[in-house]
């Protein structure tokens, strides 16, 4: 009995090794693709970036000269509390300390700015509440002259 579980042992063994006679290509084969190839972006292809600040214009240009696109930045901006707070005050919202703390005052001036400015009046600041709240962020001090 030992030798017939030994042999099926063995078997079992070289059917795993040999996998079952499958060969699959490897990918590498099918793919005749570079890295190099797939990296160059041509220059004559780059287009120009009209809206990049000045600071990412500096920094990409070794790399636009080279061929290369800097790519735009991930997602919509999101403001800082102090932001928020700030613009709401200049706005005549909001009466509270500048903190940097989002708690009941600072979201029931967001609702309030949202209601008077038809906007769904959620208390958070997304796209759409924060283009129209952005105006008021330097408005007191240009109005100071500062």
């Amino acid at each position: 009995m030992q030798k017939y579980g030994f042999i099926v042992l063995i078997a079992a063994a070289a059917i795993y090794m040999s996998g079952c006679g499958k060969k699959e290509k490897p990918v590498a084969d099918e793919m005749a693709v570079s890295m190099e190839s797939l990296t160059e972006v041509p220059a004559e292809s780059a287009a120009p970036q009209a809206s990049q600040p000045p600071q990412a214009a500096s920094v990409s240009a070794p790399l636009v000269s080279q061929g290369f696109q800097s790519l735009p930045p991930v997602g919509p901006y999101k403001p800082a509390v102090e932001q928020i707070q700030t613009a709401l005050k200049n706005a005549g919202y909001y009466s509270g300390k500048i903190d940097g703390n989002s708690g009941p005052m600072t979201k029931a001036a967001i609702k309030e700015f949202q209601k008077a400015n038809s906007l769904n009046a959620d208390g958070k600041v997304g796209q759409k509440t924060w283009a129209a709240l952005n105006k008021y962020l330097n408005s007191a001090k240009q109005q100071s002259g500062d």
